[in-house]
Parts: C-alpha cells; structure tokens; sequence
C-alpha cells in the first residue's frame, strides 16, 4: 500500500509541471505596432490573459498643410489584453489596452514659397521646421483574431489579430530655426494657425490600426 501511494505521489508530482504546460506560453509577433514578444495564460477553455511588448522605428514621409516633412517615428509599447473564445476554439475577441509612445518627430525645409497660416513665406524667410506628433501615452484597444495556441495538442501555434487602438487627438507642435523670421511676432503667429491646422489634419492618426500575425509556443 505504501508503495502505491508512494508512486501516486510520485505521478502527481510529474503530473503538475504537464497539467502548467497547458497553460502557458509564449510567442512572437510581427505587424503595425512593430515587432515584439508576448506570454499567454490560459485561464480556462474561454478566456486567456496576454501580456506584451511591441517596438519599432522607422521613416516615412507626412504633408501637414501642403507642407512636406520628413518623419521619423518611433513606437514602443507594452500592452495588457483579455481574449475571449465564445466557443473555446481558436477563434477569439480581444480588449485591453497599450501603454508607452507612439510619436513622430518631423522636419521640413521648404526650397519654394509656403503658405504658412495666412500668409506665403519665401524659404530663406521660414528656414527649418520642427515638430513632434504624439499619440496618448494610453491607448484603450479592441480587436477579433484567430490563436489555436491552447487548442488540440500541438506546442507550437499560430495567431492572427486585427483591431484599433484609440488615442485622444494627436499633440502637435511646430518651431522654425534659421529664418530671417524666425522670431517675428507676426511669423509665430502665423506658425502656431499652421500647428493648429497640422493638428487638425493628423487627428486620423487617433485611430491607429492593429494588424498582427505570430507564433506560439506552450511550455
């Protein structure tokens, strides 16, 4: 008898590492917010708990006003997030929530005639433009998706999710360097009508699109 219980013990004991290997995993990603790393827990059929982190930098250009300016963002941001499986199969809907920087730092160095607020600005005039775009620094998230991380038997999986996540409406600010008027009453004047007009072109850019694909592995 003490024998038996002994391996019953000892099965136990191996068991529960298996039974936590059910549970849990990680995986990487590649998409819109960049390429990052995430853990999985699953809580039962239906729910899994996620948390993760997704970066990246890179150059692109934006016109703000008729103007063109060269862009440099940078993205890095952590996120906690609840995917529901109504069916417990690998399809899911996810909500939760980014936290972090989403922002585009932006120059431009107009080599013809700008309008700048109500008035046209040579280029010797206006000189160098500088500014900044930012998203919240929390950004609520909803999205569906496809996961069979925690379905059937397999330790590797897939996953697939689109959705938005939502910013209040970009802050935006411009400065000029290196122009006769750079620092005429008037010429800031006009600037801070075209920051206010930059502004009210980017505040599509609250609504930024998630589109992700990854693996999985459970452990």
């Amino acid at each position: 008898m003490k024998t038996t219980i002994a391996k019953l013990a000892l099965l136990s004991l191996l068991a529960a590492p298996a039974a936590t290997a059910q549970t849990m995993a990680v995986g990487v990603n590649a998409g819109t917010p960049g390429l990052g790393a995430q853990i999985s827990a699953k809580i039962n059929d239906r729910l899994v708990l996620r948390g993760a982190v997704d970066g990246m930098s890179l150059s692109r250009d934006e016109d703000y006003s008729d103007i063109s300016y060269k862009g440099d963002a940078k993205l890095f941001t952590g996120g906690v997030f609840a995917d529901l499986h109504p069916t417990g199969g690998a399809l899911f809907v996810s909500g939760g929530a980014y936290a972090g920087q989403r922002k585009i730092k932006l120059q431009a160095q107009p080599t013809t005639s700008v309008d700048i607020g109500a008035q046209t600005y040579t280029p010797a005039q206006v000189g160098r433009l500088d500014g900044e775009a930012k998203l919240s620094g929390l950004q609520p998230f909803v999205g569906v998706g496809f996961d069979n991380t925690f379905t059937g038997d397999r330790a590797w999986g897939m996953r697939a999710m689109l959705g938005v996540s939502f910013s209040q409406e970009p802050k935006l600010k411009l400065n000029a360097s290196g122009g006769t008027l750079s620092t005429d009453p008037t010429f800031l004047a006009n600037l801070r009508q075209e920051e206010a007009q930059a502004r009210d072109d980017a505040k599509d850019f609250k609504y930024f699109p998630i589109v992700q694909v990854g693996l999985t592995r459970r452990f």
